[in-house]
């Protein structure tokens, strides 16, 4: 039985993986703070990577699509971009839920920039308003979009839900850059790369 052959499979196997390591080369060291620390990495790794997929990746190829007749964007919006949205919006959930706990008592101090907390606060602000456009805005409409919320929209209708879901997207990705740059440099003694 291989573990690679499915998803489920793969993911079992990476934290069978994570943890034998951690077991022979942190003994000791293993601490709920810690393990906070790598959900959080793990679930924003795959949020900011859906992020960048969508931006680099899927709307230009459904832009492609939409001129070729076959497939045509059907194949992506039918099979791919369900799949993906629903990584996408737990995945943000989960690094936002980690992030505030991991800000733990401090999270007044980061929300308000308190010094020694401007760094992180910034970041969190900036993900706190990327899962607000996730969940209120991208969600919203990409339902409509798809067909997702089981109605049938004009054209229209979906014109404007593209729009909304294309800007609080590329908004996501831009601010994505600061935020990551924050959360690496509040990691690191709050030292900006420059």
């Amino acid at each position: 039985m291989n573990p690679l052959k499915s998803v489920l499979g793969t993911i079992i196997a990476g934290f069978v993986l994570a943890i034998a390591i951690m077991l022979t080369f942190g003994a000791g060291q293993f601490s709920v703070p810690a393990l906070s620390v790598w959900f959080h990495v793990m679930f924003g790794v795959i949020w900011i990577g859906l992020l960048y997929y969508f931006n680099f990746v899927q709307v230009p190829g459904v832009g492609a699509a939409l001129a070729d007749k076959e497939p045509g964007p059907a194949a992506i919006n039918k099979y791919i971009a369900p799949r993906a949205l629903l990584w996408f919006r737990w995945a943000a959930l989960g690094t936002w839920l980690t992030g505030m706990g991991l800000l733990g008592p401090n999270v007044k101090a980061a929300f308000m920039l308190a010094d020694g907390f401007a760094i992180i606060g910034i970041g969190a602000w900036f993900g706190t308003i990327m899962l607000l456009n996730v969940w209120g805005l991208i969600w919203r409409n990409q339902k409509k979009i798809l067909g997702l919320d089981g109605k049938t929209h004009s054209p229209e209708v979906i014109a404007k839900a593209k729009m909304v879901a294309l800007m609080a997207s590329r908004t996501n990705t831009l601010l994505s850059i600061p935020m990551l740059m924050c959360m690496v440099a509040y990691g690191h003694g709050n030292v900006l790369p420059f």
